[in-house]
Order: C-alpha cells, then sequence, then structure tokens
C-alpha cells in the first residue's frame, strides 16, 4: 500500500479537488483507494435513524470518489459544525483533538484491503491541533508521502517554497506537487515555469477549475505514484 497525504500552500487552495482527481484517476486504473480526512470544520448535522451525524462536504465528496465502501465517519472521525479552525472550535465544546484518536483511525483504515490510502489534510502544512501540537506530525507518525497543491496566486511562489522546504526539513518525501488555477493569474506560465526550478518534485499537473472531476483526473501524470505501487 502507498500511503498519500495532501497538503496545500494554504486553506481553499484546492486539496480536496485534487485528492478527488488522484482518487479518481487511480480508481480508474483499477487500483482500490480508500480516504482519510481526519479533521474538518464547518460541517452540517444530519439527522439520522442512527443518531445525528456532522457531515462534511469535502469529506462526502472524497467518499463518493473512492471504492472501499467507507462510512462518512470513518472516513472523517472529526468533524466540527463552525467554520473556524479545527483546535479553537474543539475548544468551545470542551474537547481536544489527540493525535492518538486521529492515529486510532488511520490504522482501522490501513488495515482495509486497499492500494492506496489517500488522506487530506486541512488548512495548510502547519496546521495546529492545539497542545502545541500539528498535523504534520501525524504524517511524520504515518510515514506517508506528500503531495503539495500550489494555489496559482501572488504571493504562491513563497507559500510554496517555504512549504515544501518544511516538508522535507520534516524528513518526509513530496513525490508530486500540482499547479491549481482556479481562477485567471498574470504570468501564470512564468510562475509555473519558476516553480519548477524551486521544488525538486516533479509537477503531477497544472489544473484549471474545472466541475468534472473524471476531466482533471486525465491530466494527472500518476507515475511518480504508480511506480511505488
Amino acid at each position: 500500500m502507498i500511503k498519500l497525504f495532501i497538503t496545500a500552500t494554504d486553506t481553499d487552495a484546492g486539496k480536496t479537488y485534487v485528492a478527488q482527481a488522484l482518487t479518481s484517476a487511480l480508481v480508474k486504473q483499477n487500483y482500490r483507494v480508500a480516504v482519510f480526512k481526519p479533521i474538518s470544520a464547518g460541517c452540517r448535522l444530519v439527522h439520522l435513524p442512527e443518531g445525528d451525524v456532522l457531515i462534511n462536504e469535502d469529506a462526502e465528496q472524497l467518499m463518493y470518489q473512492s471504492n472501499c465502501s467507507q462510512s462518512i465517519t470513518e472516513i472523517n472521525p472529526i468533524a466540527f459544525q463552525p467554520a473556524i479552525a479545527p483546535h479553537i472550535a474543539a475548544k468551545l465544546i470542551d474537547t481536544e483533538i489527540t493525535m492518538s484518536e486521529i492515529h486510532a483511525s488511520y490504522k482501522h483504515i490501513v488495515n482495509r484491503a486497499s492500494d492506496c490510502l489517500i488522506t487530506e489534510g486541512a488548512g495548510g502544512w502547519r496546521l495546529p491541533l492545539g497542545n502545541g501540537k500539528y498535523l504534520s506530525e501525524f504524517v511524520q507518525l504515518t510515514e506517508q508521502k506528500v503531495i503539495l497543491v500550489v494555489n496559482m496566486k501572488l504571493g504562491c511562489l513563497n507559500h510554496a517554497v517555504l512549504t515544501y522546504e518544511t516538508i522535507i526539513a520534516d524528513g518526509l518525501d513530496c513525490i508530486g506537487w500540482v499547479a491549481n488555477c482556479p481562477e485567471p493569474m498574470a504570468y501564470l506560465s512564468e510562475n509555473i515555469s519558476e516553480l519548477k526550478t524551486l521544488i525538486s518534485a516533479p509537477l503531477l499537473a497544472q489544473l484549471g477549475f474545472q466541475t468534472d472531476i473524471s476531466k482533471a483526473a486525465s491530466v494527472i501524470d500518476l507515475s511518480p505514484i504508480t511506480k511505488l505501487l
């Protein structure tokens, strides 16, 4: 099994979009792909016969692309209703986000018979969990391969390089990056060319806004991933 962690230069940079596209692309190549979004905020409360459940839209979208018959609570075990920093949302209901809880949920999915496990982070690389802990420590603990999503906008060069350098400094392998281009950017090609020289990992795709996930999936270079499977 290959374990992938999708991180990004900032919030709303396209992590879910890229995670969906990667999942779809691998499923189409007949791989079994499980997904995991350990922490989410900004969830809707759904009343089900078995009880109330907080459902995050990003986790729900990942569930639709995967093919391992996972439940929404397995995919997203830690969910908060307000759309604020998760560790602050946890404090509001007098609870804590613990590494042991995240790790236990992750190990449960690892035990599934999948070829690939794609985990989508929250926020950027250094998402605080509270008590001085970061979500990046979970990635280190589980030794996942990292894919960096760069939100192509003014300032992205600095954000991308700082994030990439921190991933490497944390002792992890960034196996590729994605240029996510949801809106027009002046000198886009020049910025992407510059990032190719600043980031040693290969560019996996340049994605524009695309509602059809299968079309986004079709342009991703999967070779750095499939060679590890």
